[in-house]
């Protein structure tokens, strides 16, 4: 009955005239995903002045828009429960035709270069393993793909370039690694299809992806805006105040999203402080932009390095800031990235590990799944005795790992601020690390992994790593 009823509705309602009238935003497009079980954003423009129907194949109900005086219309989709494929009609006299929809899970991706190295990899820089999850991408597996083309402006724009691609050997090649990793993740835990829209650009620091009233309200003095009221785009547009919020997401506004995934960092590196106050207001300006005060929102935090100087502290103090954001950012989550770095590129080929992470996190907080913890394992106090460190630690469910073997990465200082290598184990099942050196007989300090290059090797029993950390407050 149900599929004699879909007959029925796709001969009334006809294919697609290749004269409509009816325009749409790309990414709405063919292949599409769309959120489940949700009220989902839809909209576009058209010239007839007439009322627009949207019709679905998943119910069938009619649903009607309004332009504005400028043509633009707006409308609220009722999705259901994960399925598909799909058809939308959209008429606003003459018919346009949306094929091939999936509904289920949607989720934002963005940030910089480590966020848009595609599958394929970067000259020299391959992802690893990505020969097989080319090779052996099927189309009908349902993961679908949507990347918006690169745009920096002055003003927040309408529309922008980006279409949804279906889950082929050539699209996985060109679509983001740690944005894919993460869909395949989902995909195959959750078994109903999963859409990633990705809006990125390398080098790009946080705050191009932020609104002028945000920037301008929230940081008064901190940044220059008035380029903004030039016509002049400045040299350097993927690192001005708000460029890339008016190109790659203005125009998606309020597309209907689960939750975001942000690996960004790298470029905002010397201003810690600064970046906890910043992605504290993405986050709420994102959520407040696309109507989901409650999406979730999962980052990456910068792996190990070396820039100009290996020993240097600088991004022991930015992945600090990174952790302390989650204590102001509600619903959010973090992806250790410290025992993944690679010393000869910032582009660790290890994009399968972050992806999954994240995943891991959206899987346990999200989707309900339970049985491992996804959540980095963090220093919690300190104690000296004996000359000797006892570091314990905030572990969920199982220990800290791997017990029996020395732990590199770990330094101690005492009172002149000087630290040394240490060596370091896990104490028994207690979730401590015991820290030591000979060259430093009264400890006051202990730092891991706090330098620009490192490698971590401390993790829980799920192969989540502890981040770099230290118990002291100096400002070295």
């Amino acid at each position: 009955m149900k599929k004699a009823l879909s007959i029925i509705l796709l001969a009334l309602l006809g294919a697609s005239w290749a004269g409509a009238k009816v325009t749409l935003p790309s990414f709405f497009s063919d292949n599409m995903v769309l959120q489940r079980n949700a009220d989902v954003a839809i909209w576009g423009w058209t010239d007839s002045g007439s009322k627009v129907t949207i019709t679905t194949t998943w119910t069938g109900v009619k649903f009607t828009a309004v332009p504005d005086k400028d043509g633009k219309w707006t409308a609220t989709l009722q999705t259901p429960e994960a399925g598909g494929p799909y058809k939308i009609f959209i008429n606003d006299g003459e018919r346009l035709t949306l094929s091939n929809i999936l509904i289920g899970e949607v989720w934002f991706c963005s940030g910089q270069s480590n966020m848009e190295m595609v599958m394929a990899g970067y000259s020299g820089q391959p992802t690893e393993g990505a020969t097989d999850i080319i090779l052996d991408a099927k189309a009908s597996t349902p993961i679908r793909m949507c990347t918006i083309t690169k745009k920096a402006s002055l003003k927040p724009v309408t529309e922008c370039e980006g279409s949804w691609q279906e889950n082929t050997p050539e699209a996985v090649a060109n679509t983001s690694a740690t944005a894919y990793f993460f869909a395949k993740k989902l995909q195959d835990a959750l078994g109903i299809p999963v859409g990633i829209l990705i809006s990125c650009w390398g080098g790009s620091t946080i705050e191009t992806w932020i609104d002028r009233e945000t920037i301008g309200g929230k940081f008064p003095g901190e940044f220059n805006l008035d380029f903004l009221d030039g016509t002049e785009m400045p040299k350097n547009n993927y690192q001005t105040p708000c460029t890339l919020f008016n190109g790659q997401v203005a125009p998606l506004v309020p597309f209907t999203f689960k939750g975001m995934i942000w690996y960004q960092g790298e470029a905002n590196r010397g201003r810690a402080e600064q970046y906890i106050r910043l992605q504290k207001e993405y986050v709420e300006m994102m959520r407040r932009l696309f109507n989901n005060p409650d999406a979730p929102f999962y980052f990456v935090q910068i792996a190990p390095y070396p820039y100009d100087a290996p020993d240097d502290w600088t991004s022991g103090y930015f992945c600090e800031a990174q952790r302390k954001s989650l204590d102001v950012i509600p619903h959010s989550g973090m992806a250790a990235t410290v025992d993944i770095g690679e010393y000869g590129t910032i582009h660790p080929c290890k994009k399968k590990e972050v992806g999954s992470r994240l995943a891991y996190l959206a899987l346990v907080n999200d989707y309900g799944l339970k049985g491992v913890s996804p959540v980095s394992p963090t220093y919690e106090s300190v104690k000296f005795e004996d000359g000797k460190a006892f570091v314990q630690f905030k572990v969920d469910h199982r220990l800290l790992s791997p017990i029996g073997t020395d732990l590199g990465g770990f330094e101690i200082a005492g009172e002149d601020k000087v630290f040394h290598p240490a060596d370091a184990m896990i104490s028994g099942w207690s979730g401590v690390v015991v820290v030591s050196s000979p060259d430093v007989p009264e400890p006051k300090a202990v730092r891991y992994c706090f330098r620009n290059w490192g490698v971590g090797t401390l993790f829980n029993n799920y192969g989540i790593p502890v981040g770099p950390f230290r118990t002291d407050d100096w400002n070295l």
